[in-house]
């Protein structure tokens, strides 16, 4: 097998991790709110990051070098997944997916300020036709905005400025020592927002096995997604994330019977067109 072909393979099992993360994120947000999941979901994730670090022998890898850009992207992480976690419970799965596709369009439009990198005419198309499917989806006007929608679209800003700051991150250490600090300290974040009202629910029977899910689910498809980057490069592969959107629209018509809106579809084809254009430009500009 070719490595784009193993790269390809290894995407779909990104696309499958994220898609059984959004089902488990909306299976428990019955008894427990994001917050709750978040703390939960850290929980494991730092136990599997220590073990996994110990194991490899990558425990000398966590130092306290940078700590300043460790908690500005853990804060970042935090924030968008708790409102992609709040957006999951609230409006059509189709219209989340649709709307975090505008990740990398926030990435490329903070990337001036975070990474002092310029943006091209290509990248202002790009985020054009972006910022034009979440008109197509959002529909303004014809009904109020919801929280979900609203968290949905924004999400992509704490999404993208986290991957900025790995980026700052990983020049001066790696993977394990960033992932160490992130869950870390998003226990804490989790517990400060989770225990402000006192009140922090536990898992029970019911929810326990959807927690574990979501926490291995991120898991693996981080890994995935790592893996397939460093096999392929992101042009080729990235387009095959964009499956999430028409398969978790079929998945939520059968667990949910959630309809499957064509104006979603729409507006997502519109960021996914802008998405190919920025990858394509920032391909041209590496072989350049």
């Amino acid at each position: 097998m070719s490595d784009r072909a193993r790269a390809a393979t290894w995407m779909l099992g990104a696309v499958a991790c994220f898609s059984t993360m959004a089902i488990a994120g909306r299976e428990v947000s019955f008894a427990l709110d994001t917050f709750e999941i978040m703390l939960y979901r850290s929980i494991v994730g730092l136990c599997v990051v220590v073990i996994a670090a110990a194991i490899s022998g990558r425990l000398s890898d966590v130092t306290a070098r940078r700590l300043d850009l460790h908690l500005i992207r853990s804060v970042a992480h935090f924030t968008g997944q708790n409102l992609w976690f709040f957006a999951v419970a609230t409006i059509p799965l189709a219209q989340v997916f649709s709307l975090e596709f505008l990740t990398p369009i926030w990435a490329l439009l903070l990337a001036p300020l975070v990474l002092g990198e310029a943006i091209h005419r290509r990248g202002l198309i790009a985020a054009a036709l972006g910022f034009a499917g979440i008109v197509v989806i959002a529909r303004p006007g014809t009904a109020a905005l919801s929280p979900g929608l609203l968290a949905a679209a924004f999400c992509g800003i704490g999404f993208a400025l986290s991957a900025l700051f790995t980026r700052k991150l990983t020049r001066h250490t790696g993977i394990t020592d960033i992932l160490f600090w992130m869950t870390l300290t998003q226990i804490g974040f989790a517990l400060l927002c989770a225990g402000i009202d006192g009140d922090i629910a536990r898992p029970d029977s019911a929810t326990a096995p959807w927690l574990l899910i979501i926490a291995f689910a991120a898991l693996g498809a981080h890994f995935c997604l790592t893996t397939a980057l460093s096999l392929a490069p992101a042009a080729t592969i990235m387009p095959i994330d964009y499956l999430r959107l028409p398969l978790i629209a079929i998945v939520a018509s059968l667990l949910y019977a959630e309809a499957l809106d064509p104006m979603v579809f729409a507006g997502g084809a519109l960021i996914v067109i802008g998405n190919l254009i920025n990858l394509r430009d920032r391909s041209n500009l590496r072989g350049a």
